[in-house]
C-alpha cells in the first residue's frame, strides 16, 4: 500500500519524527510512505508529487495551516487531484471541536476562528481522527498517530546524574503547568539540585508569534525562573531530546491545558518513558492510566503534597526502575509504530 502524507513542517519539529518512524516501519512491512511535495536537499523522507498512485492521503493537519499561508493553497491543489473517498484528516491539535477555553488555554481565538478550521477539515474529508481516547464530536474517530520506538530506550541507570530535575519541551500554554512543578520544588530546593530547562520562549517571547497570541501561548515569569536557580537552554534538535532529558533523575512531563482536557497524546509522551529519567507527569491520573497502564499512576505528581512524590524520587530512584520497565512494556505492546501502521492499513482497508 502506498501512503502519502499531507505535513509541511521543518524536519526537526512536530511530528517530523512520527513520520520518519512511519517510513522506516511501513518499509520493513511492505509498504511505501511519501510526503507530498518536491524533494528538499539532504532530507531522508521520500518526497513525491505522484498523488494519483496514492491509496491514501493522510493530511496530518496542527495550527499552523491557516487560509492565508501558501500550505492552504498546496492543500486545495492536492484535493483536486486525490478523491474524497481516498483522503483522511489527523487533527492533531485538538481543533476540530467548538470553542474551548480551559485553565488559560483556548482552541481557537474566536467563533468565527472555529467555523472556518471545522469547515476546512470537513471539505478534506469525513473521516476525522484525532489522537484521543476520548473525541468530543460523535464524528470524530480515535487514532493515536504518534508511536513508542522501544530502540530508543536507554538503560536505566540513576547512579550519576548532572540535575536532579531536567525538562525539554517548548513554552506553548506550559508556563502554569511548570509553575505547578516549580512551586513543589520550592521548599525542598536544597535537595533537588540543579535544574535545567531546554526549549524557546522560557526566558523571552518569540518575536515571530504574532500579538496577542505570543503574550497568552509564550507567558513565562523570568525572574521566578532566576530566583529557583533554573539553568535556561536553547531548544535541542529531536535526536537530542531525549539523550538531554536522561541528564535528570526526574522529567516532568507537561502538555498545555487544552489538551489535558481533550486527552490528547503528543511524541513528547512517548520519549520521556524511553529516557534515562523517572517521568512525573503533571496530568490527570486518568489521562496516564488510560495510555501508560496502571503502573504509571505511581507516577503522577499528586495534587496535594506534590513535593513528597518529587522527594521519593530523588531519594530512592531505582525503586522506580519496576515500575518504568512495565510502562516501556506496554508502550512497547500497545502503542509502537507496528501497532500503528498496521492500524492505519487497516483504517485504509475499511
Amino acid at each position: 500500500m502506498r501512503l502519502m502524507f499531507f505535513y509541511h513542517v521543518g524536519e526537526d519539529v512536530g511530528s517530523a519524527q512520527t513520520i520518519h518512524n512511519y517510513s522506516r516501519v511501513a518499509k520493513a512491512m511492505g509498504h511505501e510512505v511519501a510526503v507530498y511535495g518536491s524533494q528538499p536537499a539532504g532530507s531522508n523522507l521520500n518526497y513525491s508529487m505522484d498523488v494519483e498512485s496514492a491509496d491514501v492521503i493522510i493530511f496530518v493537519l496542527e495550527s499552523w495551516l491557516e487560509p492565508h499561508y501558501a500550505g492552504y493553497l498546496n492543500l486545495v491543489r492536492l484535493m483536486s487531484k486525490a478523491p474524497r473517498k481516498r483522503r483522511i484528516v489527523i487533527d492533531n491539535d485538538g481543533l476540530y471541536n467548538n470553542l474551548i477555553r480551559v485553565g488559560g488555554d483556548f482552541s481557537h481565538p474566536d467563533d468565527q476562528e472555529c467555523r472556518t478550521r471545522s469547515e476546512l477539515y470537513e471539505s478534506i474529508s469525513d473521516r476525522i481522527f484525532q489522537p484521543s481516547f476520548r473525541p468530543l464530536r460523535p464524528n470524530v474517530r480515535t487514532f493515536i498517530f504518534h508511536g513508542y520506538n522501544p530502540k530508543l530506550e536507554m538503560p536505566l541507570d540513576f547512579s550519576a546524574k548532572e540535575y536532579g530535575m531536567f525538562y525539554v519541551g517548548n513554552n506553548w500554554f506550559r508556563w502554569r503547568a511548570m509553575r505547578r512543578v516549580l512551586q513543589a520544588v520550592e521548599p525542598i530546593r536544597d535537595k533537588v539540585g540543579r535544574i535545567g530547562l531546554a526549549g524557546w520562549s522560557w526566558s523571552a517571547m518569540p518575536r515571530w508569534v504574532p500579538s496577542p497570541l505570543r503574550e497568552q501561548a509564550c507567558y513565562t515569569e523570568l525572574e521566578y525562573l532566576q530566583q529557583m536557580g533554573v539553568e535556561i537552554m536553547p531548544a535541542v534538535p529531536v535526536d537530542q531530546v531525549i539523550s538531554t532529558m536522561s541528564k535528570g533523575v526526574f522529567s516532568p512531563v507537561l502538555v498545555r491545558p487544552l489538551f489535558n482536557h481533550l486527552r490528547m497524546v503528543n511524541p513528547r509522551m512517548f520519549e520521556t518513558p524511553a529516557a534515562n529519567t523517572i517521568p512525573l507527569f503533571d496530568l490527570d491520573p486518568e489521562y496516564v492510566q488510560e495510555i501508560f497502564g496502571d503502573e504509571a499512576l505511581e507516577l503522577v505528581l499528586p495534587a496535594h503534597h506534590p513535593k513528597e512524590k518529587i522527594l521519593d524520587a530523588l531519594s530512592q530512584p531505582d525503586r522506580y526502575v519496576p515500575i518504568l520497565k512495565a510502562v516501556r512494556r506496554r508502550l512497547a505492546e500497545k502503542h509502537s509504530y507496528e501497532v500503528r501502521v498496521k492500524e492505519l492499513i487497516e483504517m485504509v482497508a475499511n
